[in-house]
């Protein structure tokens, strides 16, 4: 993909994308398992009920805001990007929310508004990345179609019991992360850039440390009770996942705050 021409590159990134939307159409049903719902820390703090749950949620809030506040900071950042990392940043605000009501109530209604939340936050970092190493319009589109796709996805699993859209969604917009880190990131403050001029505003963060905590926190959220009953009941594996996905913010934030840095020097 690194050889591509820009017209090429949108052409494969549509492609994939369309792909995908037929593949979570098309795919068998797959279904919630059964006890889905039954976290392995059910104690209750003070009146709040699941606490760890619903209390480690705040770090998606904190990325949230730590990231608006640098990004009305930065200068020299193009539209598109400011845009989609604006969508990504209130993404991980609804996170906090929409995850931290689900949690005071696990249940099927409340897990749709859970990953409505989250399909924000994934459309702005996925369109982000199609901005910075295919084109503006090719990450905009992106977004936009996740956007729309992803809250339709969680709410077809709770009215219809199929979670193969939203599997597909999940699964495939990390691969779309994947397939465009094999494409350096047009930026002037990155080292991989052969040309600053040629793509100043761009971001350019490493989606792969995305991917990398990314698949982190799927592995805890896999291990909730093994990980409970190794810490002898100090935190679960669910509520770490919380931390660790909200702290696949970094790279975005590292980016901006090195964007912001280097406009002070210039």
């Amino acid at each position: 993909m690194e050889h591509l021409s820009t017209a090429a590159a949108e052409r494969l990134t549509l492609g994939l994308t369309l792909g995908l939307v037929a593949l979570a159409a098309l795919a068998p049903a797959t279904h919630l398992p059964a006890h889905y719902h039954h976290f392995a820390d059910q104690r209750a703090l003070g009146g709040l009920p699941f606490a760890m749950d619903v209390l480690t949620n705040l770090p998606f809030a904190l990325a949230g805001a730590w990231g608006l506040a640098w990004l009305r900071r930065a200068t020299g950042l193009a539209q598109p990007q400011r845009m989609l990392a604006a969508l990504f940043f209130v993404g991980l605000a609804l996170t906090a929310l929409c995850s931290g009501i689900y949690h005071l109530h696990p249940e099927n209604a409340g897990l749709a508004l859970d990953r409505a939340g989250m399909a924000v936050a994934f459309a702005g970092v996925v369109g982000l990345a199609a901005a910075d190493r295919v084109s503006g319009r090719a990450g905009l589109a992106l977004a936009a179609l996740l956007l729309a796709l992803g809250p339709l996805a969680a709410v077809w699993d709770w009215r219809t019991g199929n979670m193969t859209p939203w599997a597909v969604l999940q699964a495939g917009g990390a691969l779309l992360l994947a397939l465009l880190a094999l494409r350096r990131p047009h930026s002037p403050f990155s080292p991989f850039s052969p040309d600053a001029k040629a793509h100043a505003g761009a971001l350019g963060f490493s989606t792969l440390g995305v991917l990398s905590i990314y698949a982190l926190a799927k592995a805890l959220e896999m291990g909730d009770h093994a990980v409970f009953h190794a810490l002898h009941g100090v935190i679960s594996g669910h509520s770490l996942k919380h931390v660790a996905a909200a702290a696949a913010a970094w790279p975005v934030l590292a980016a901006l705050k090195r964007l912001h840095g280097r406009s002070l020097t210039h």
